[in-house]
């Protein structure tokens, strides 16, 4: 594979300078076309459709993982929030961000790079981190409330 990063739920791949880098294979459970309610056109259009909780990727395969999964763990599918970021399952949303936590660093290269994205607006980091069982290296916190956490973890360490 001549992908070195992997964004396991790219979404509208929001955060990225270069929506098309040829280095990322950008990867989403779903492709859409909506209008947002304030008109603007919302598109998630990935390179490959899969399911962050089962990727088709070979273990060891990139040198960095982006994860960026819905933070969302009751809302409408219809809602502003479900439609631009995404929604974990209502019940099992403990389930899916271990699994996706757990298959990120399968996929992860001995010494690789995961970069983890979380929103604190309904559940909190440090429950996240209770559910994954991994401490990470560093993180930083952003945002206008500052309930964004960047974290950053190193397979094998």
């Amino acid at each position: 594979m001549d992908k070195i990063i992997l964004d396991a739920c790219c979404g509208s791949k929001m955060f990225w300078f270069d929506k098309h880098n040829p280095n990322v294979l950008f990867q989403d459970i779903r492709r859409e076309e909506l209008t947002l309610c304030d008109g603007r056109k919302f598109v998630v259009d990935p390179d490959i459709l899969a399911d962050f909780t089962k990727q088709p990727h070979p273990d060891n395969t990139f040198k960095l993982v982006v994860f960026d999964p819905p933070h969302l763990d009751n809302s409408n599918p219809d809602a502003y929030m479900s439609q631009k970021y995404g929604s974990l399952r209502r019940f099992k949303w403990q389930e899916d961000i271990k699994q996706g936590f757990d298959e990120c660093m399968r996929v992860l290269k001995p010494n690789g790079i995961l970069i983890f994205k979380w929103n604190e607006t309904r559940i909190s980091v440090n429950r996240i981190l209770e559910i994954i069982e991994i401490k990470p290296l560093f993180g930083h916190k952003s945002g206008k409330a500052s309930k964004t956490h960047w974290l950053c973890f190193m397979k094998g360490i």
